[in-house]
């Protein structure tokens, strides 16, 4: 039993070698071979991008009911030439600045004002949307669609009128205004708050004699990527809750540009397109039913699009109507996230945050981790803080595993007879075990019980400190600056002391090392095991996964480091309490004591 136990952990461990290695090698060097294959690609085909669709673009007029086409230009420009070529109004709060196109009405020119793109704070702000018109385009749209009777109704290209002087604040919202060639009148007011949620309200006024039919639609639209390899820890691409009553729906980039996303027409929730830290979506009215649709579009210039188009509805003559859409565009902080959806009523707002399958352990995770950060204001020490909490809790299923390690110590002697006694008969050997097991009051398995238990819990806080944006550029203490990036030091220069760089697969930091020589020692509490193969891989272990730790967030290794510590203080206890022999220092002088020569 006790073999086969061996060999079952064996084989585990050869698979988190494998995995890790497809997972944290060879994906990200085939992405970066596909990225650099586009970026040929792109390089070759750039002159051949093709103008506008101008009925569409001009008048939002579709004989076939689809959104109108994105305005496109000629060429790329910087980012600063497109933003001088354009009537804009300034959008100035305390966490965003940039401006609205007064063509099209579009959001394209965005930075958040409390994230930089370094540690630094004087490294520039995070620019989330970029003009059309340039490399990094990426931008939200608000408009409608009409018909031959409604006339030309604000689209892509539609140029609207803002006030003299007119910027948009916290204290202070915007009203644009377009009357179209029919008489429509459109006041389209945009407010926005101290955070990242803009509320875009149109008044539709209709001064002809006759009822008009509309519909409106809404986009997110970028250009490119991220460019950074993916990892299957996080979601980045589509995202969206389809209908008030509807579960997440998320989609990759790469699924998006093999087969477009159709969904099922719906009546509220929200849609948009997620980075690991920023996001932009819309949030359509939440009683008018839409389709909706994620999809990569290649005509010209490529690039990936959330959009929603409502059902019909009517505006009478002489009876205004209002349509309110909101939009989210910004970093995706839990608390502010959560407010969202209870001060707006955004169906499953909260899920804009990826915390994975164990949802329901994670997020409480994360308040955990949040109420020690406000305690201490230290993210570091939160995290110390939280593992301390979740050891305490999993300490009675600890004991009850370790209980089960201890006593099976205590009757390996007689298992040693057992076998000397019954020999090659494995049938025999097998039921005197069980029968050992019975008289000792021993359960062979209880052992694995908590450690499946606990697997949840510590993914949770993996995937907790992985993605959180609060995580970003949290200072622990000395020269972790960044709990979210890789520790800077590295063994291979002495830790900065040599004057020169080390290439990135030899950054092994400090607390990488520390993390290995807490899982040795934690290794080391248990007798090394007697087949060679096994004794190698347990011999081993800790330095492959040393490497392999290395390029993870800091976060994630001091949590790791410090969790292995826990679990050999734990152990020892509850070894000493049921009278086990403790193997770690036994096994420590092994190591370094000279063994006899064999004498031939």
């Amino acid at each position: 039993m006790e073999k086969n136990r061996n060999y079952f952990i064996a084989i585990a461990l050869s698979v988190v070698i494998v995995l890790a290695w497809q997972f944290l090698y060879m994906n990200p060097r085939l992405e970066a071979q596909r990225r650099a294959e586009e970026a040929r690609l792109a390089s070759q085909g750039q002159s051949q991008i093709i103008q506008p669709e101008s009925l569409g673009a001009q008048s939002g007029v579709q004989p076939n009911g689809t959104l109108p086409a994105s305005a496109q230009a000629q060429g790329q420009v910087t980012r600063e030439e497109s933003l001088a070529k354009s009537a804009r109004v300034v959008i100035d709060t305390p966490a965003l600045s940039g401006s609205i196109n007064l063509t099209g009405a579009r959001f394209d020119d965005l930075s958040l004002r409390e994230y930089h793109e370094t540690v630094d704070p004087k490294s520039p702000t995070i620019v989330l949307f970029s003009p059309a018109d340039t490399k990094d385009g990426y931008f939200t749209e608000l408009g409608y669609i009409g018909s031959q009777e409604t006339g030309t109704v604000p689209g892509p290209s539609t140029v609207w009128t803002a006030p003299a002087g007119a910027k948009l604040t916290v204290q202070t919202p915007v009203t644009l205004t377009f009357t179209n060639d029919k008489g429509l009148l459109f006041n389209r007011t945009v407010a926005i708050d101290e955070h990242y949620m803009l509320t875009v309200t149109d008044k539709i006024e209709n001064p002809t004699g006759a009822a008009v039919n509309l519909s409106s639609y809404g986009r997110v639209t970028r250009y490119n990527k991220p460019n950074h390899p993916s990892v299957y820890v996080i979601h980045e691409g589509f995202l969206g809750v389809i209908g008030s009553e509807a579960g997440l729906s998320e989609h990759s980039y790469s699924n998006v540009e093999k087969e477009a996303t159709v969904n099922a027409k719906a009546t509220g929730g929200w849609l948009g397109i997620t980075d690991k830290y920023w996001a932009a979506t819309l949030i359509p009215p939440q009683t008018l039913a839409y389709e909706s649709q994620f999809r990569y579009l290649a005509d010209g210039q490529t690039r990936y699009q959330a959009d929603f188009k409502s059902d019909s509805f009517t505006v009478q003559p002489g009876q205004p109507t209002e349509i309110k859409n909101l939009v989210f565009a910004g970093a995706k902080e839990v608390p502010l996230v959560d407010g969202y959806e209870a001060s707006h009523s955004i169906p499953k707002f909260d899920l804009l945050i990826d915390w994975g399958w164990f949802y329901f352990i994670t997020k409480p995770m994360f308040k955990l981790m949040d109420f020690f950060f406000r305690f201490f204001g230290n993210f570091g020490v939160a995290i110390l803080c939280t593992t301390i909490v979740v050891k305490g809790l999993f300490f009675p299923l600890a004991s009850k595993q370790y209980a089960s390690m201890a006593a099976m110590k205590r009757v390996q002697p007689k298992m040693e007879e057992l076998k000397a006694k019954h020999g090659d008969d494995r049938m025999a050997m097998q039921q005197a075990m069980m029968q050992l097991y019975k008289e000792e009051k021993i359960n062979p398995i209880a052992g694995c019980w908590p450690v499946l238990l606990q697997i949840p819990v510590f993914f949770a806080l993996y995937k907790v400190i992985y993605v959180t944006i609060e995580m970003r550029h949290a200072p622990f203490f000395g020269w972790i600056q960044d709990l979210s990036a890789p520790d800077p030091t590295s063994l291979f220069n002495l830790f900065g002391l040599l004057p020169y760089d080390v290439p990135h697969a030899l950054m092994i930091g400090i607390w990488p090392i520390i993390m290995g020589v807490t899982m040795f020692l934690q290794m080391r509490m248990n007798p090394t095991p007697p087949d060679p193969t096994q004794a190698m891989i347990f011999t081993w272990m800790p330095l492959v996964f040393t490497f392999m730790l290395a390029s993870f967030p800091a976060g994630l290794v001091i949590y790791w480091a410090w969790n292995n510590t826990l679990s050999i203080m734990q152990q020892a206890l509850i070894m000493k309490r049921h009278g086990a022999k403790i193997e770690l220092f036994g096994n420590l002088k092994s190591i370094f004591q000279r063994k006899p020569a064999q004498t031939k």
